[in-house]
């Protein structure tokens, strides 16, 4: 698959039903990781153009938290779980298992604390990507920023924007008991990666 391929069909079909295999996993991660029941009630798959990433997240000044982890081993990919600010702050919370409404900042204990989140999210995303595909994928250390959306996302789509002209994002949205939570999720595989989760996927299939 090259650069400005689009996905047919049946790939987005695919590529979907390992996304929501992939979250469903990340999020009985976090489950394990709070202690709290949580339910993903909303999920949406959508390509989007590399250059309009930043629009998701409310344009390239607006400022937001990231966290991100590269995908190695049989292919190479990246993801990125994206937050707007108020909404990392209720993370915080959730993870550190504080009232709603403690966090009003993030200093580096809740940045920590978003970093191991999204290391048990990635993690768990890949293992069930890899066990419906047979791919072998490994995440990276997370890296967590509190910036500009377009300063967290130039670099990394400045590196990508030669071979990559889609991301595949998962806007996602879940609750517990007491709160409700929207994220996104961007998924951003190089040509070869998407080629090969398709071509495994329907392998197993």
């Amino acid at each position: 698959m090259t650069r400005g391929t689009l996905l047919e069909p049946a790939q987005m079909d695919s590529w979907h039903h390992l996304a929501k295999l992939g979250v469903a996993r990340a999020f009985s991660g976090l489950c394990e990781m709070t202690g709290q029941d949580i339910k993903v009630t909303s999920l949406k798959s959508k390509r989007v153009p590399l250059g309009k990433v930043v629009d998701l997240v409310g344009g390239s000044g607006a400022v937001t938290v990231g966290v991100y982890l590269s995908v190695t081993g049989s292919a190479r990919g990246h993801m990125v779980l994206m937050y707007q600010p108020e909404t990392a702050c209720g993370l915080a919370d959730l993870i550190m298992d504080r009232p709603i409404g403690t966090t009003t900042s993030l200093e580096d204990m809740e940045l920590s604390a978003l970093g191991e989140m999204g290391n048990i999210m990635g993690s768990f995303f890949l293992t069930a990507v890899a066990g419906a595909t047979g791919l072998d994928l490994h995440p990276s250390p997370p890296s967590v920023k509190l910036d500009m959306a377009g300063a967290i996302l130039d670099t990394l789509l400045g590196e990508l924007i030669q071979e990559v002209e889609l991301a595949l994002v998962l806007e996602t949205t879940f609750s517990t008991q007491d709160r409700q939570i929207q994220g996104t999720f961007l998924v951003i595989p190089t040509p070869s990666f998407l080629s090969a989760l398709l071509q495994a996927a329907n392998a197993q299939s």
